[in-house]
């Protein structure tokens, strides 16, 4: 609808153009692990800014419990606020799914005064409006308070329920959203957006990286393949102090032996045949920021020696220099090698292990993380994968939920995510019944690692049919790289056409 032309529309017009650009800048935010209390903190921030507010909440709906909680708040006194469905204005919103604006608060009887009581707040004047989903359903509210100069206008309102929809919008991008939809109780609370589950192991690697996270400590992720160590490296990254620096991931086991050295370090030039000039590594590229070794288990031991001192001496020298170069980088580093062993056998330094463990978080397999996780998992993920593909969101059946719980998921978090993706994509009908779950039988004990590839390779299989050979719409659906695509079509004997 067009904006009336009133005295005052070109400031209104400069106000929606602030909107959006406050918008874009949390939507950079939504893709990254960044702990979603202060994702939508620095929302409610925006939001103040935008409408000229004193303070203002967001309240998310607990369906269970026919209540809504303060998820983030301006200032955030008293942490958690909880109000019944109907009991103060914002609960009045959200159960009536009304907008209000209320310039004087003595005057209406909706208002609760037990915020202000226990606070010391004088709250002068509200304007409150729903958060709606797609689908239309209320999941929240957004409430602001005493506007700085004057009160609020029908503009205002106009502007907060945009910016309430963007807010919506942007809470269905997180993984707080798919509990939010379920209505379970008590799983909603602060973590890293895109880190799903509730079962304490993973709240125990949870409070490991909020508290790493506030430091410079090197750390050692391990755990099985497919555990999310690359999400946790992220998410040590994004909370971390250097979170507005570079973040550069280097997969050690995707590099020929003979390349590691300069993919990190670089070289100078004249440093081998076809140097022409001296080039930057990973190290120069993550320079204030965070470097992160997948798979470190895989670096020669001579690169191992360079990579020591990097972290003892925070230098280093490239390929053919002889200049020591400083370097400001935190180094992460994740395996899922017994390096233990690796020492033992001459294959990995001790001296290193030791520098790189200074902080040493454990990933827990899917299968130690019990059924509840599983089932927040797959609501999850079966949300993601339909707004992915633009296909209905369609319901778990009881079966195939029951097949998924019951499933031991060697391949954890990437295996789970690969099936439901797979079945989204070949289902019909509004309901994932369990026979469309590419599920392998029970295997022998002893047999997982094998079992795996081959559930792999069919999966590989299946996807690059459906994708009708192309590579580069396969390794999206998949969620890997085309270079790490290309590394399993070779390694499974597969060669679908270029693209």
């Amino acid at each position: 609808m067009p904006w009336p032309v009133t005295p005052g529309s070109d400031m209104i017009r400069a106000r929606v153009s602030q909107t959006s650009a406050i918008l874009l800048a949390v939507g950079d935010l939504l893709g990254r692990e960044i702990a979603i209390d202060e994702l939508l903190a620095r929302l409610v921030d925006r939001i103040c800014a935008a409408m000229d507010a004193d303070r203002g909440t967001i309240y998310l709906v607990d369906r269970a419990a026919r209540e809504v909680f303060s998820k983030a708040a301006r200032p955030n006194e008293l942490g958690e606020i909880r109000l019944a469905l109907g009991q103060g204005l914002a609960g009045w919103v959200a159960e009536s799914g009304a907008s209000v604006n209320v310039p004087t608060t003595t005057r209406d009887a909706r208002f609760f005064a037990g915020v202000d009581e226990r606070t010391g707040y004088s709250t002068r004047s509200i304007l409150a409006v729903p958060m709606r989903d797609r689908a239309e359903e209320i999941i929240g509210v957004v409430q602001i308070l005493n506007k700085c100069a004057g009160s609020f206008t029908l503009e205002d309102e106009r502007l907060l329920a945009r910016l309430a929809r963007e807010a919506a919008l942007a809470i269905e991008a997180t993984s707080v959203y798919a509990e939010l939809s379920s209505g379970e109780r008590g799983s909603i609370e602060d973590r890293f957006n895109g880190i799903v589950g509730d079962s304490e192991p993973l709240r125990a690697a949870c409070r490991i990286t909020s508290k790493a996270a506030a430091t410079n400590a090197t750390v050692l992720i391990r755990g099985e393949s497919g555990t999310g160590k690359g999400l946790f490296a992220r998410a040590l990254h994004v909370n971390s102090k250097r979170h507005d620096r570079p973040f550069v991931n280097v997969d050690c086991a995707a590099l020929p032996a003979s390349l590691i050295d300069n993919e990190l370090f670089g070289h100078e030039r004249g440093a081998y045949t076809g140097a022409d000039a001296r080039a930057d590594g990973k190290v120069d590229a993550a320079a204030g920021g965070t470097l992160f070794l997948d798979e470190i288990g895989e670096l020669p031991l001579e690169v191992q020696g360079k990579l020591l001192r990097l972290i003892q001496d925070r230098e280093f020298h490239r390929v053919g220099g002889t200049e020591t170069v400083k370097a400001d980088v935190r180094v992460v580093a994740a395996t899922n090698r017994d390096l233990e062993r690796m020492i033992v056998e001459g294959r990995f330094r001790a001296d290193l292990y030791y520098r790189i463990k200074v902080v040493e978080l454990m990933l827990p397999p899917l299968r130690e993380r019990g059924p509840k996780d599983i089932a927040r998992l797959a609501r999850h993920v079966v949300l993601k994968a339909a707004r992915r593909h633009d296909r209905p969101i369609p319901r778990l059946s009881s079966s195939s939920m029951a097949a998924l719980v019951a499933y031991s998921w060697p391949g954890n978090v990437r295996e789970l995510e690969n099936c439901l993706e797979s079945a989204i994509i070949v289902m019909d009908g509004e309901e994932l019944r369990a026979e469309h779950l590419p599920l392998r039988a029970a295997r022998p004990s002893g047999s997982e690692e094998l079992a795996l590839e081959a559930v792999e390779r069919r999966h590989i299989a299946r996807v690059l049919e459906l994708c009708d050979g192309h590579r580069a719409r396969a390794a999206e659906v998949l969620g890997i790289g085309r270079n790490t695509l290309t590394r399993k079509l070779a390694r499974y004997g597969l060669n679908p056409r270029a693209g």
